[in-house]
């Protein structure tokens, strides 16, 4: 068992990976971690002594005075290297840099110096460091206007606002699932090298995608005049346009966006409604649900998915994973037939609230595959 702590483990990286450690129980244990902690050295004192792995994410992006940036970022790196000092503690610490580092800009600069530091310390003190140079990240639940253009652009689009391109460069991206992966390869070495001699290292991290910010936008456009006004699905077998519609979908305000109405057309042979549209592939299945019965309290890491109640009263509740708001729709399937889109890392479920079975319709992107089912059991 690894115990990792992240700080910096409630902004946009660290909900991702302090997420994705929870999914591996047996694997990890995390380390709680509050902003507050360097402020308070007994608190910091203690969070290094529990860690056998720190990720250093904790760090400012913006500011209206570069200099508060860089003065912020390097006393957070200086506040971590000197309780680990205070302690004896030497916990591998991998810090989370940027390809900024090469800018003449006084972020990049705090990130360059900030990765120095460490790596004086680690090899000071006979132990391991890993400095991360990143790409652009984007993903879920980044902050508009802080994060990425990417949060920014899903944002405004999903809100009735216009975007603007400021200068239409060419972005280098990485999925935030997918740095994660390589946080995760870099702490489970954590195990194999506790007894080895020290080592540092600077590691630089690929970008997946490459594309302009006018392609960007073009994208995200047909993601709002498709899916967002029309309720089509793109197709999402390229992992690039799978991981934007993700990223598109969590900024759409879903407490005031579903459940959204299917026309049901009726004549003398009975009824026809149209419940998914669809440029992708995946699966469609069938349930009937009893009176009383609730289905679900689970949830996906990267599937989209579709629940269509057609008969039947119906509950549809959804949670995002870390946070206690609950979504709460009620669906009607007799009278308004009408359909919810799960989120990826909200964990959801359906409840049979009438007297008389509901049959709901399910479609999700992906054909189920048992030896990766991308589905996480929690109760909403």
């Amino acid at each position: 068992m690894i115990k990792v702590g992240i700080t910096g483990q409630s902004g946009f990286i660290g909900t991702h990976l302090y997420n994705t450690l929870g999914l591996y129980p047996d694997r990890f244990q995390r380390i709680a971690f509050e902003d507050s902690y360097f402020d308070d050295p007994i608190k910091l004192n203690g969070f290094v002594q529990s860690c056998d792995a720190i990720v250093h994410l904790a760090a400012m992006n913006r500011h209206n005075d570069p200099q508060v940036i860089y003065q912020t970022n390097i006393n957070l790196c200086q506040k971590l290297i000197n309780a680990c000092e205070a302690t004896r503690s030497k916990p591998h610490i991998i810090f989370s840099s940027s390809t900024q580092e090469e800018r003449d800009n006084l972020y990049g600069k705090s990130k360059r110096e900030g990765r120095l530091l460490f790596d004086q310390w680690a090899r000071r003190n006979h132990t391991a460091f890993s400095g991360f140079i990143i790409p652009n990240v984007f993903g879920p639940f980044g902050k508009p206007y802080y994060n990425s253009v990417v949060a920014t652009f899903c944002h405004q689009l999903t809100h009735n606002e216009e975007p603007k391109i400021d200068v239409d460069g060419e972005l280098r991206l990485i999925y935030v699932s997918e740095l994660v992966e390589h946080f995760i390869t870099k702490i489970d070495s954590v195990a194999q090298s506790r007894n080895a001699v020290s080592h540092v290292e600077t590691v630089q991290i690929p970008h997946t995608a490459t594309i302009k910010v006018s392609a960007l936008l073009a994208r995200l456009n047909d993601f709002k005049s498709n899916y967002f006004d029309k309720g089509i699905f793109p197709n999402l077998t390229d992992p690039f346009e799978r991981n934007l519609f993700n990223t598109f979908v969590c900024y759409i305000d879903h407490e005031k966006f579903f459940p959204r109405m299917l026309e049901l057309k009726t004549d003398d042979r009975g009824s026809f409604v149209e419940t998914v549209k669809l440029n992708s592939g995946g699966q469609v299945s069938f349930s009937t649900t009893k009176p009383g019965v609730t289905r679900g309290n689970h949830f996906h890491t990267r599937k989209a998915e579709r629940f269509a109640v057609i008969k039947g009263k119906a509950v549809i509740e959804l949670r995002r994973i870390g946070t206690d708001k609950k979504l709460t729709f009620e669906l009607d399937g007799d009278r308004n037939p009408s359909v919810v889109d799960m989120p990826i890392w909200f964990t959801h479920n359906i409840k049979n609230v009438g007297n008389d079975d509901v049959y709901t319709i399910f479609w999700i992107s992906e054909h189920f595959n048992p030896n990766d089912t991308d589905t996480f059991f929690e109760t909403v």
